[in-house]
């Protein structure tokens, strides 16, 4: 921002950045584990609280709610998925839903399985969800469908009232968080789905109308504009693939690379290099306790130190979250 921008109103500031969030969390968790806080001094543990925030690493191991909670988080939680677990698409592993399921639940434990379903409908365009998937492909509508949910869940509204015929209510923007909470669509306007899809111009038109008042996060107009002219008819999960393939999306977003640079992590590989090398030379390493070893320590490398409730959890749950992954990747 400019020197010469008008300064941005104190509530208006802090509704955009929220920052009352964040302080109210931090003064919850120190009240928690008060006892602990107080061995390091009250102005250390805000400063590493609000460090871990900036870095994007305060959201390993929250709930559910408390990742969704903002923008930011949400992005953190993305850029922290791709990091944690890269090797799977630079090894060309393909996972099922309920591994990429597991996946997640290893960073939020109660990451719910309705969204994780809602983007293999995405990656396979609602067919069978058992099918396998590559991590990128996954990876980018998992963006998608986690970070502009709000969005699409009004999308997804305004689809099936045009699917049946009637005049779609932009005006409803729904405050749930997931997708299993909205009428579902009967089987036959499924098939007709498949079939036909929508008029993208129509569909274009609610969207744009939708955009106007909605007060969650939605993608730039001109990638949803975008990606309703390349077709005669529109399919709903046809359209989200679409729009997770857009770079100016991903670029908005800010959490991940392009899908040219998605494997591609130096500082990652690094420490990768330095932890291989230095089981490669110890006499008492086997293959599946180096394995281990490498992962827990990528872990503590991936998530500098927060507050004491992280650093808690997360060495109380690290060894069972190895096996876990060890399993999903063979």
């Amino acid at each position: 921002m400019s020197r010469l921008s008008p300064p941005v109103p104190v509530d208006e500031y802090l509704a955009d950045s929220h920052v009352m969030f964040y302080l109210s969390d931090a003064v919850t968790q120190l009240l928690e584990h008060r006892e602990e806080c107080t061995q390091f001094g009250l102005i250390r543990y805000f400063a590493e609280y609000f460090s871990s925030v900036k870095n994007g690493n305060h959201i390993l191991f929250r709930e559910f709610n408390y990742i969704r909670a903002t923008p930011h988080n949400r992005a953190s939680f993305i850029r922290v998925f791709w990091r944690c677990y890269r090797q799977i698409g630079k090894s060309g592993d393909l996972l099922s839903m309920l591994e990429y399921r597991s996946l997640l639940q290893l960073l939020c434990p109660d990451f719910p399985v309705e969204v994780v379903q809602s983007v293999a409908r995405i990656v396979l365009i609602d067919d069978a969800t058992d099918c396998l998937m590559s991590f990128s492909d996954f990876l980018y509508a998992l963006q998608l469908q986690f970070y502009y949910q709000e969005f699409l869940d009004s999308v997804l509204l305004i689809y099936q009232d045009l699917l049946a015929g009637k005049s779609p209510n932009t005006v409803i923007v729904p405050t749930s968080t997931s997708v299993e909470q909205l009428p579902p669509v009967a089987t036959e306007e499924n098939n007709r789905d498949k079939q036909d899809g929508v008029e993208p111009s129509t569909l274009a038109q609610c969207v744009d109308a939708l955009c106007d008042r909605f007060r969650f996060s939605h993608p730039p107009r001109s990638c949803v504009m975008e990606a309703l002219e390349r077709t005669d008819r529109v399919s709903y999960f046809t359209f989200l693939m679409t729009l997770a393939k857009q770079e100016s999306i991903n670029h908005t977003i800010g959490a991940l690379p392009s899908r040219s640079d998605l494997l591609i992590d130096p500082e990652m590989d690094q420490e990768l290099d330095k932890l291989i090398a230095q089981i490669s030379v110890s006499p008492s390493s086997n293959s599946s306790g180096s394995a281990v070893g490498v992962l827990k320590d990528v872990q503590r490398k991936a998530s500098p130190r927060r507050n004491i409730h992280h650093r808690r959890r997360m060495e109380v749950e690290s060894d069972g979250s190895t096996e876990e992954t060890d399993s999903s990747e063979n």
